[in-house]
């Protein structure tokens, strides 16, 4: 329900929804760029119930509890509990994020590789390994606030890290965010 008053809003604002990957495609890693505002939620929220997949999205284990969860679990965010991390240095979260895959037919993870609304140069690149893990393709989300699009892009079959991280910044180099400034590529791939 969440997710449909998000998508609704997202739409009456005059956002046009961009899905430039085959309908067949059920499971992959998300992420999503620029992530300069906590107004990203609304665009973030509406692709993720008008790509009409099982988009899900990692967050502590805390704010998936009573009284949080009621808003949180139905925008499908799913509690990982950290301190069951630091406890068993066998498993790292990639390995429990790419899990998820094998656990469900379908399955989308969203994640921001930024990692915060900050400006930052240098990505989280685990959303690769995860996507290598699970032997799924990464697909690039965007929110594009100049044009006011947002949606699904460029897929991408993890092969080669160097040569897809260009790729994956040369697909945002031109997507403006929120507070465009707060936007920057990876400096080590751009």
């Amino acid at each position: 329900m969440i997710r449909r008053l998000f998508s609704l809003y997202f739409l009456l604002s005059g956002w046009k929804f961009v899905n430039n990957i085959p309908d067949e495609l059920r499971s992959f890693v998300f992420i999503g760029a620029p992530h300069t505002a906590n107004y990203d939620i609304i665009p973030a929220m509406a692709v993720s119930q008008l790509m009409r997949r099982n988009a899900r999205f990692v967050i502590k284990k805390e704010w998936t509890k009573f009284p949080l969860n009621l808003f949180f679990s139905p925008m499908g965010a799913i509690g990982l509990d950290r301190q069951l991390l630091k406890e068993n240095k066998t498993v790292s979260t990639t390995d429990i994020m790419a899990k998820f895959f094998s656990d469900h037919k379908e399955f989308v993870l969203m994640i921001s590789p930024e990692g915060t609304r900050s400006p930052v140069s240098t990505w989280k690149t685990g959303f690769y390994y995860i996507a290598q893990k699970a032997q799924v393709p990464i697909v690039l989300g965007f929110c594009d606030y100049k044009n006011k699009q947002a949606g699904m892009g460029l897929v991408i079959y993890p092969s080669d890290f160097e040569k897809d991280m260009k790729a994956i910044m040369d697909f945002y180099r031109n997507i403006k965010g929120h507070t465009p400034e707060k936007f920057l590529l990876d400096e080590r791939y751009s």
